[in-house]
């Protein structure tokens, strides 16, 4: 077990879902994964209005739905990286989507133009050609990467991702 985290921010429509998915396609083939996404304006819900689980959820409870085949934890709480981490159990790697302020190695992910703003958080950029580099005063220190690579991408991963317990 690696136990390895990295993350992912950029602004809306991006890519960041996109390049998740690549990537975990990528690393599932030798490696147990898990996922974290932000929902930052809290618009995800817990199954189909008027089923079981969704009514147990509008208790405001925490419900688990469990099956032979998976265990879905519907959590009425906010719950700090350790608490998630904890519930996940074993993996080799966890992609995080947003949470820009959680101290993980961190790619930004930018179509059309960069925004400055995510320099200070990020510890590489993955762009595409829509993006004119020469355009922007990038740090020495942010690694920049090719948005349509997922190999590249990965190799960035396997080098850079942090040790989360």
């Amino acid at each position: 077990m690696k136990s390895l985290a990295v993350a992912f921010t950029g602004p809306s429509d991006s890519g960041k879902t996109t390049l998740v998915l690549k990537v975990a396609t990528i690393l599932k083939k030798e490696n147990r994964l898990a996922i974290i996404k932000n929902d930052p304006s809290d618009k995800a819900i817990f199954d189909v209005e008027g089923k079981d689980s969704w009514k147990f959820s509008q208790t405001g409870a925490e419900v688990v739905i469990t099956s032979p085949t998976r265990t879905t934890l519907f959590s009425q709480r906010q719950k700090s990286l350790d608490e998630i981490i904890d519930m996940l159990g074993d993996f080799d790697f966890l992609l995080v989507e947003g949470l820009k302020t959680l101290p993980l190695p961190r790619i930004a992910i930018f179509r059309n133009k960069l925004d400055e703003n995510y320099f200070d958080c990020s510890d590489a950029i993955a762009v595409d050609e829509s993006v004119i580099l020469s355009n922007y005063d990038i740090p020495k220190n942010i690694a920049i990467l090719n948005l349509n690579n997922p190999e590249e991408i990965v190799s960035w991963i396997l080098k850079n991702a942090k040790k989360v317990k």
